[in-house]
């Protein structure tokens, strides 16, 4: 019955093909809040997404991060002066050797995106996990999914990532003493996390993320199991190739969908999920096609 209910009421529905469309607000809803923030996911639970997408890093204290990268990005961080941190200089901030008590010092949302022109700017800090997981459990009126990206790469080990079995494990333990297992996606683009999370865990939904210059078939043969979802960038995708995979059992649900009418052609294309930085934009054409 739990299974039903959160299928028939939390999921909202593309006309064209009446199956449940999963709407995902990239970084909460980097498009008009600094991304990976409380507020980005406080008005992504707002608009009545179906899924916060995230991303975690591990701090010096082991401590789940959520954050795009394991340092401070220039593009959107402040040093603990208020001083502008250069490119150069960005991969200095390392989030893994430093303590969470640090990390929260920077301004993550004050400065202007160059590529978000209507984003908010707001003083905002990196966020726990377990603080986007209780924010969305504690207020939202919906059942909330969570598709967690575990930013992993070989050459982060042991500089700016932990061993990837510490890594994984250190996330699940959230995921678990949550209790949100049952509606939590692990992602990555790093096969190496896939195999891991599943290794710990069989039973999570796992998203192969498929970055724009890659084979969606090669990377699936990295893969020793067949994974729940297929993430690819959106422009991978067409009519015959996501065909093939849905029939195949998989579920597609491309990234990163910003402009109305890439939005307009997915859910043409009867995608399962559609990962945005403007969740808003995926509502208003659904609602336009009903």
């Amino acid at each position: 019955m739990r299974f039903f209910w959160i299928f028939s009421f939390v999921l909202l529905y593309n006309c064209n093909s009446q199956k449940p469309m999963d709407i995902q607000g990239h970084r909460g809803c980097r498009g008009l809040h600094p991304e990976n923030s409380l507020p980005a996911f406080e008005k992504a639970l707002d608009l009545k997404i179906t899924t916060l997408e995230l991303d975690v890093v591990i701090s010096k204290d082991h401590k789940v991060v959520v954050s795009h990268e394991p340092f401070m990005n220039h593009e959107i961080a402040l040093d603990i002066f208020g001083n502008e941190i250069t490119p150069k200089f960005e991969t200095s901030f390392n989030l893994y050797a430093m303590p969470y008590d640090s990390i929260k010092l920077y301004d993550c949302g004050s400065k202007k995106h160059p590529r978000f022109p209507f984003q908010k700017k707001e003083k905002v800090y990196k966020p726990l996990l377990t603080e986007v997981i209780d924010l969305a459990e504690n207020t939202s009126n919906t059942t909330i999914f969570y598709n967690i990206e575990i930013k992993s790469k070989p050459e982060y080990d042991d500089i700016y990532t932990p061993k990837l079995q510490e890594f994984v494990m250190l996330v699940l333990d959230i995921v678990e003493t949550k209790g949100v297992n049952d509606r939590v996606i692990i992602q990555s683009f790093d096969v190496r996390a896939l195999e891991e999370a599943k290794l710990q865990n069989p039973k999570l939904t796992m998203a192969l993320l498929v970055d724009d210059n890659e084979s969606i078939s090669s990377k699936l043969t990295k893969l020793s199991f067949k994974p729940e979802i297929i993430s690819p960038y959106f422009k991978l995708l067409d009519q015959q190739t996501v065909l093939k995979y849905q029939n195949n059992g998989f579920k597609i649900i491309p990234w990163t969908v910003n402009e109305i009418g890439d939005i307009n052609l997915m859910i043409d294309l009867k995608v399962d999920g559609i990962i945005s930085d403007y969740p808003d934009k995926i509502i208003q054409v659904i609602n336009l096609k009903k």
